[in-house]
């Protein structure tokens, strides 16, 4: 007989993950190494030294630690609000007439919102740590910005937030919070920086990107004695923080007798999607298990479904290291839509060489296809989704509907990152009828790429 599952599964506290998991120590293939932009040579921790913070920076280079403990002081922080919940979406089923099983992994449970504070407390922990004055950071739709503030705040650091230009615009409320904690936000590109002036020169009115951010917040970290610079994203060390959302999965389903066969993540930069799928990839390159992984990204920035597997810069003003990734090419600024945190021109090196290996799946959807999606959500499972989350959601509503359709009852397992309690505007836009799919050409994209950093 099936066991019921509850609504919510809440793992107890002595359940929380102790170790992060780094996916690294299992692939076969690793993924290549960070390069100077200087000399194109594979960067060390010394080079690393001067943007990120110590213990970072190691995290960030180790290819072969499979498990890194969580210090005490991030375990009590993160008790504040996790583990996080695993939500059995019976109401969604119901109404979808599925014969498919639909659970979530809901990180919205915290002020900030979403998941990115699994790594921003982490990160401002390091810091600290160091004896760091603050950290420079830039944000999208604002959900990292201001869970960098929150931890900031907790570790008494100054933290300065570039936010992009359309973002800050758009979502007034979360600079408000992001102010509250004691955060300096900037609009990006700005004129505060040598390469935010160049930015507006060269792209006069542009609404900015998280390239144009990342650009000014690495210049501001390097140029103020006792600053770093801290990313919520792309890097390995952020995806390495962000497995305790896997992990917690990964319990839930052992505590209750769960075995996925679907699991689902948006991909913007690739820390929620490599949170979730992570130690599920790590199942699978080990020979313990199967899956199929779905990576969910915009159309309107579609780095792994029409994006070159190359050397790029991370940034717009290409003064921070290569990776080799998905991209669409540094110069690419996508339209300023409302997929909020996920407009970013390339995507986490790990993740990026797991799809080229291929170890998962990725698709694109249009903008309004991923809000009515969300809209079906928030009225069915009471809970407002995040314009990123909701590109999960679409996806899962289609594979449940798939199911449907073959009469297959397929456990489907997807990532809540956040809620969208600050996305009213491209609610509201969306309930007039005047919102646009905006996608890029492929002419567009073909000029972007064209770019691309001469790397052998």
């Amino acid at each position: 007989m099936e066991q019921k599952i509850p609504y919510k599964i809440y793992l107890n506290e002595n359940e929380l993950p102790k170790q992060w998991y780094n996916v690294r120590a299992d692939m076969k293939v690793k993924p290549a190494p960070l390069l100077n932009p200087g000399t194109l040579q594979p960067l060390t921790q010394e080079d690393l030294a001067p943007i990120f913070c110590e213990e970072l920076n190691r995290q960030e280079l180790d290819n072969d630690t499979r498990w890194f403990d969580i210090p005490q002081e991030i375990l009590d922080f993160y008790k504040m609000y996790r583990p996080a919940p695993l939500v059995r979406a019976y109401f969604l089923e119901k109404a979808l007439g599925t014969p498919a099983k639909i659970y979530y992994k809901f990180e919205g449970n915290n002020t900030s919102g979403s998941h990115k504070l699994n790594s921003a407390v982490a990160q401002a922990y390091y810091a600290k740590k160091q004896g760091l004055k603050g950290v420079t950071t830039e944000t999208g739709a604002g959900q990292w910005g201001t869970a960098l503030s929150m931890a900031c705040s907790f570790f008494d650091l100054d933290c300065q937030v570039y936010m992009v230009k359309c973002s800050y615009e758009q979502k007034p409320f979360r600079r408000e919070v992001m102010r509250t904690y004691g955060a300096k936000v900037t609009p990006s590109p700005s004129n505060t920086t040598n390469v935010g002036r160049q930015i507006l020169e060269k792209f006069p009115g542009t609404t900015g990107s998280l390239g144009c951010a990342i650009s000014e917040a690495v210049e501001a970290a390097v140029s103020q004695p006792g600053y770093r610079y801290v990313l919520g994203s792309v890097l390995n060390q952020v995806l390495l923080h962000q497995t305790v959302i896997g992990l917690e999965v990964q319990t839930a389903c052992k505590k209750y007798g769960i075995k996925p066969d679907i699991i689902i993540g948006c991909a913007g930069g690739g820390s929620n999607l490599g949170g979730l799928i992570s130690p599920f990839i790590g199942e699978m390159l080990r020979g313990e298990a199967q899956y199929k992984v779905i990576a969910v990204e915009p159309a309107s920035c579609p780095s792994f479904t029409r994006g070159k597997f190359a050397y790029d810069f991370a940034d717009t003003g290409m003064i921070c290291p290569l990776a080799k990734m998905y991209t669409l090419g540094s110069q690419f600024i996508p339209s300023a839509n409302h997929a909020g945190g996920l407009r970013f021109h390339g995507m986490s090196p790990i993740l990026s060489q797991l799809y080229h290996d291929g170890l998962f799946e990725a698709r694109s959807v249009e903008q309004t296809a991923v809000f009515e999606a969300a809209q079906m959500f928030a009225r069915i499972e009471g809970t407002l989704p995040a314009p990123e989350s909701s590109h999960a959601i679409r996806a899962a509503i289609d594979e449940a509907l798939k199911c449907k359709e073959t009469g297959e009852e397929k456990t489907i397992v997807f990532g809540l990152s956040g809620t969208g309690y600050f996305d009213m505007v491209a609610y509201q836009k969306f309930n007039d009828g005047v919102m646009n799919d905006t996608i890029p050409t492929d002419e567009e994209i073909a000029a972007n790429l064209a770019n691309l950093p001469k790397v052998e």
